[in-house]
C-alpha cells in the first residue's frame, strides 16, 4: 500500500455509483487506488477488495489510517497486533483446550463488558479512521 494523495480520495467521489461521502463503496474504491500489491496479485481491482473477508478488509482500513494519519508508534503497534492475533496470518495449529466453565472475573481486575467477561485489551487503531455509517435499505 502506498500513501494516499488528495486525488485518491477525491476521484472516487466523482464515480456515478457513489451516492455521497457516506457510501460504503467509497472505501473499496479508495483502497483499490492505494493498494499496489496484495499477496501474489500485482493488479488489485475493486473485485478483489470486495471479495476479502471482513477481518482482512478491516485490517486494510486500519493500515490505511495508520500509514496516512498515524505515527510510527501506531504503525509498529498495528503490525505487532496483526502478527500476534490468531485470526490473521497464522497457519492451522492445535486448538487450545476449552475450559468447562469460564472463571469469574475478580472485582477490579480490569474493564468488563455487559456480560461480566473482561473486555478485550486490544488497542483500537481505528480512532484516526472515519467510520462510514451503514445505510439501511
Amino acid at each position: 500500500m502506498r500513501l494516499a494523495t488528495a486525488r485518491d480520495e477525491l476521484d472516487p467521489l466523482r464515480d456515478p455509483r457513489i451516492e455521497g461521502p457516506d457510501d460504503p463503496r467509497l472505501t473499496i474504491l479508495v483502497l483499490t487506488r492505494v493498494i499496489t500489491r496484495l499477496g501474489d496479485l500485482e493488479m488489485v481491482t475493486s473485485h478483489e477488495i470486495e471479495g476479502l473477508f471482513a477481518v482482512d478488509l478491516a485490517f486494510l482500513q486500519d493500515f490505511y489510517g495508520v500509514i496516512n494519519f498515524g505515527s510510527p508508534e501506531e504503525y509498529e503497534a498495528l503490525v505487532s497486533a496483526q502478527q500476534s492475533t490468531a485470526l490473521v496470518g497464522v497457519e492451522a495449529s492445535t486448538p487450545e483446550p476449552v475450559a468447562a466453565e469460564p472463571e469469574p472475573a475478580s472485582p477490579g481486575s480490569g474493564p468488563e463488558e455487559a456480560d461480566g467477561e473482561p473486555a478485550p485489551s486490544r488497542p483500537s487503531f481505528r480512532a484516526g479512521v472515519e467510520e462510514m455509517p451503514r445505510r439501511v435499505p
